[in-house]
């Protein structure tokens, strides 16, 4: 994780725990880890997509620079947004990592990609390309708000969202 390896979801939890602004986030424990890295953090970038993974692909088929690509895809269990031929490109472009409100497929080669890939579940389906969604917009996923430009630290214990690196 580069410079963020000394965070640790749990100490973030403590250090904010009287956070009352909202500023301080933390997605609810409904992901599954798929990718190599377990611990992975970095600045967001998001899209908004329901069953079609065109701008998923896009974003993903782009340089990183060690970001992490927040995919709202409205909880869909009946299509995947990402299977292992596009988390290897991520992985190779310097994609920190990819956390998915949705579905993935291709277990065995997402394990083999080092970046952390998280989603909902795993479904063989794949989607169609309508070229339908949205980029770096702001997303509402189980309640809590993730922001393009906020920072996202994911380990074993959790999910969490923040301004800016601590």
């Amino acid at each position: 994780m580069s410079k963020s390896s000394n965070l640790v979801t749990g100490d973030l939890c403590d250090a904010h725990k009287a956070n009352a602004d909202g500023s301080f986030r933390v997605l609810p424990p409904l992901y599954r880890d798929f990718g190599r890295r377990k611990r992975f953090a970095g600045t967001i970038a998001t899209v908004k997509c329901y069953e079609d993974n065109s701008f998923v692909k896009a974003a993903l088929e782009e340089p990183g620079h060690g970001r992490v690509l927040v995919v709202d895809g409205g909880g869909s269990l009946r299509r995947a947004l990402v299977g292992g031929n596009i988390a290897a490109a991520a992985a190779k472009n310097g994609w920190a990592g990819v956390v998915v409100d949705g579905c993935v497929r291709d277990s065995a080669e997402l394990i083999e990609c080092d970046m952390g890939i998280r989603a909902l579940a795993l479904i063989p389906m794949p989607t169609e390309r309508r070229q339908q969604g949205e980029r770096d917009v702001a997303l509402h996923i189980h309640g809590v708000w993730v922001l393009p430009g906020e920072w996202l630290v994911a380990d074993e214990d959790g999910i969490v969202v923040m301004p800016a690196a601590d």
